[in-house]
């Protein structure tokens, strides 16, 4: 459950980063990248809370694919220009946005490969195996 929380923290500061661009920094004047970074935000959220709250494979799924196109457009932006803008690689939001989604994308794919590890061969949890056992003996 703690690699859930971190990836939870890590998807939501990724999206009060945006927020706060958005807000303060003037990013909601700009075409597409203005509701983009607003959006970015809302999914932070949802992605979070439905990490914490659903225990499922979706939600750290979701967070890998949240954490990786958000840095690849970022890292677009700074490189070959995204939509029209471009970004500097270096701030303290870039820094700060940048280690969340990287924490974003480890953490997810570290909750992935538990619980897939944790199934049994015919794909199912071992607790739901061992139910099964327990019932035909």
């Amino acid at each position: 459950m703690a690699m859930r929380w971190t990836a939870a923290v890590a998807v939501f500061v990724s999206g009060l980063v945006h927020l706060w661009l958005w807000w303060y920094d003037g990013f909601r004047d700009i075409p597409w990248i203005g509701p983009l970074f607003l959006l970015n935000f809302v999914a932070g959220a949802v992605i979070a809370v439905l990490l914490v709250v659903w225990r499922s494979w979706i939600p750290p799924l979701v967070a890998v694919g949240f954490g990786a196109s958000t840095l690849g457009c970022f890292l677009l932006s700074a490189t070959v220009g995204f939509l029209g803008v471009h970004e500097v690689l270096v701030g303290t939001w870039q820094i700060t946005a940048g280690i969340a989604e990287i924490v974003a994308i480890v953490a997810g794919v570290a909750i992935l490969l538990r619980e897939w590890s944790a199934r049994g061969s015919a794909g199912e949890p071992q607790d739901r195996i061992a139910l099964r056992r327990s019932h035909l003996d």
